[in-house]
């Protein structure tokens, strides 16, 4: 589901009723500790969390005009979806947050390679989002990127 709007404050506003309150909390708590230098912005149709192109000039390799995606929110059609490209890219990053999962919601992890969707909004692990935030800088992000972007064979 594409997000309706084509700025923050349009996605926030344009949110259904019952998901308005989660929604926009775990949008001001992933802000207030996204560390220095990653900015929130329209990505992939969506609310997302990126390096800017004014740190990271390059952009996201499959799409360079696009700043480099960090993580985002969605709201879908049966959940809040919360993706974390830190927790598909670090195994160690991985390990604790799904170690620290279950002391901090009662629902079960339903989780992709980079996607948490939290289909029982009441249950949606704020405090433990605010500590995931904080673990990687974007100096940091761009050098676990990098180290995992795989070029792509040349033709001859």
């Amino acid at each position: 589901m594409k997000s309706l709007g084509s700025t923050v404050e349009d996605i926030l506003l344009n949110l259904p009723d019952d998901r308005l309150e989660p929604f926009t909390k775990l949008h001001e708590i992933i802000v207030k500790n996204l560390p220095n230098g990653f900015e929130a912005a329209i990505s992939y149709g969506g609310l997302g969390y990126v390096v800017p192109h004014k740190l990271y000039p390059a952009g996201y390799h499959c799409k360079p005009e696009e700043p480099l995606p960090f993580a985002g929110i969605a709201s879908q059609k049966a959940s809040i979806n919360f993706y974390h490209m830190g927790i598909y890219a670090d195994p160690s990053l991985l390990q604790w947050f799904v170690s620290e999962y279950p002391k901090h919601s009662r629902q079960k992890l339903d989780m992709g390679k980079s996607c948490v969707r939290f289909t029982k909004l009441e249950e949606i692990p704020y405090q433990l989002i605010a500590e995931l935030m904080k673990k990687i800088s974007p100096e940091e992000w761009i050098a676990t990127y990098e180290k995992n972007l795989v070029p792509k064979p040349r033709k001859k």
